[in-house]
């Protein structure tokens, strides 16, 4: 029997998508999902939905429910972590809230700048943690890691932990195919296309249909105002930051234009309103998004877990496919972060980098990508500095290294001078102390 244990099960939705899709794999149906989580309450509507989903489709699996990490984790082969250090409130309302303060405005705050660089601080000793206790408990086991910073995480993983398998996953490349479809009115499954980069800032090197570039019709329809057009359902604010930046250096970026706008110097500006309406850029839209996801699940969870079957239909998610190819070693494509080792020779060495990788029994195996343009690895390179300089702090304890890596941040560096950088940071390690190394925390914490 398969053991798939998920770290951070309280993240239902989530959890109800992976587990949902592994139901869907017959190699997979009969696994033992161990659900562990801090928070008892959200772990017991997990499971409640979990064991709904097992009943929907008359699967053999078993569910096994843990606040103890340890027990979750013995013996697992497979280990899925989805979760949130310092959650919503207080740490990333305190993310957006003081760099306000300094005039710093920021979007999604979780993957680059100062918002990132202070997740990473904080979810990384965690993952550390997750790791060691893989190798002493399930050391063949392969961990999916959803968690972000994504880069960040990946490459401290790495460097602590060379022996351990795992791969970042995520889900942008997915979600621009289908937005990018929308667009130009074309099935998903039509379009072929090759990706790679940095997760978040990875581009589409080859975008077709039928072996027509697609390009030039993204750029007409730009040209033309037709688009991005009106955002589905799925979409929440149109993609004129990424068709902007397109424009400019030639291709289509992965990650939302809200996440977009955060990582580059160009978009929002103290002062430049003009900017922020031009291109529709939600400012403090996670927050938002996590107050109404807030005041929704309540009334999602009493129809989830009233004991009714769930219907269960296939995401797009990778984690299921990629634990079918490593357990059936059915060859499968999938896009995943790993750390450079060649397969992107133009970025450094270490780095976490996404490129389409071969699963099967072997485990994840990245492809070779050498033909990136020129512009898109100097961008490219703007983030790896941000990566590189928190993961230092990290592995060396040296917290001089979380200031270079705010001053080198593009948006934060764009907005503030070096001392107000460095004041920034000083507040938001005192504000997150509780959730931090005590190496980094400054002395007037205390």
């Amino acid at each position: 029997m398969t053991k798939i244990t998920f770290i951070g099960a309280g993240s239902t939705i989530f959890m109800q998508n992976i587990v949902g899709d592994a139901l869907l794999k017959p190699a997979l149906a009969d696994s033992h999902f161990a659900l562990m989580d801090i928070d008892p309450v959200r772990l017991a509507e997990s499971e409640a939905v979990a064991k709904a989903m097992i009943r929907s489709v008359g699967a053999g699996a078993t569910v096994s429910t843990h606040t103890e990490r340890r027990a979750a984790l013995d013996g697992a082969d497979f280990v899925i972590t989805a979760f949130q250090v310092g959650g919503y409130k207080p740490c990333t309302v305190t993310d957006f809230e003081i760099p306000k303060q300094y005039g710093l405005r920021q979007t999604i705050a979780d993957t680059l700048g100062v918002g990132g660089i202070m997740r990473g601080l904080r979810t990384v000793p965690v993952l550390w943690d997750v790791a060691q206790d893989m190798m002493q408990l399930c050391p063949n086991a392969t961990l999916l890691q959803y968690v972000n910073p994504m880069a960040i995480n990946t490459w401290a993983l790495a460097e602590q932990f060379p022996a351990l398998r795992h791969v970042g996953l995520c889900h942008s490349v997915q979600n621009t195919v289908e937005e990018l479809a929308h667009d130009l009115n074309l099935p998903k499954e039509k379009i072929d296309y090759k990706v790679a980069g940095v997760n978040h800032v990875a581009f589409f090197l080859r975008l077709n249909h039928e072996g027509r570039d697609l390009y030039p019709a993204l750029r007409r329809g730009y040209a033309s105002g037709r688009f991005p057009k009106p955002p589905q359902l799925m979409l929440r604010c149109p993609n004129k930051v990424r068709y902007e930046v397109m424009d400019h250096l030639g291709y289509f970026c992965t990650e939302s234009s809200e996440h977009l706008a955060e990582y580059v110097p160009w978009f929002i500006k103290d002062g430049r309103q003009d900017l922020i309406d031009q291109f529709n850029i939600p400012l403090d839209e996670y927050p938002t998004r996590c107050e109404e996801q807030f005041n929704s699940w309540k009334e999602q969870a009493k129809t989830l877990t009233d004991g009714r079957e769930i219907e269960v239909t296939r995401s797009h998610e990778f984690a299921a496919d990629l634990m079918n190819a490593i357990v059936t070693d059915t060859p499968y494509v999938a896009y995943g972060n790993l750390p450079n080792t060649g397969q992107i020779p133009q970025l450094p060495p270490g780095a976490a980098v996404e490129t389409p990788c071969l699963v099967d029994n072997n485990g994840v195996q990245p492809s070779v990508v050498t033909d990136i343009p020129p512009q898109l690895i100097a961008l490219m390179r703007t983030q790896i500095n941000v990566q590189e300089l928190t993961v230092r702090a990290l592995v060396d304890q040296n917290p001089e290294y979380i200031y270079h890596a705010a001053m080198m941040d593009p948006h934060t560096a764009a907005e503030l001078d070096l001392r107000q950088i460095r004041s920034l940071v000083d507040d938001l390690l005192i504000a997150h102390a509780d959730w931090l190394p005590n190496w980094c925390v400054p002395a007037r914490a205390a």
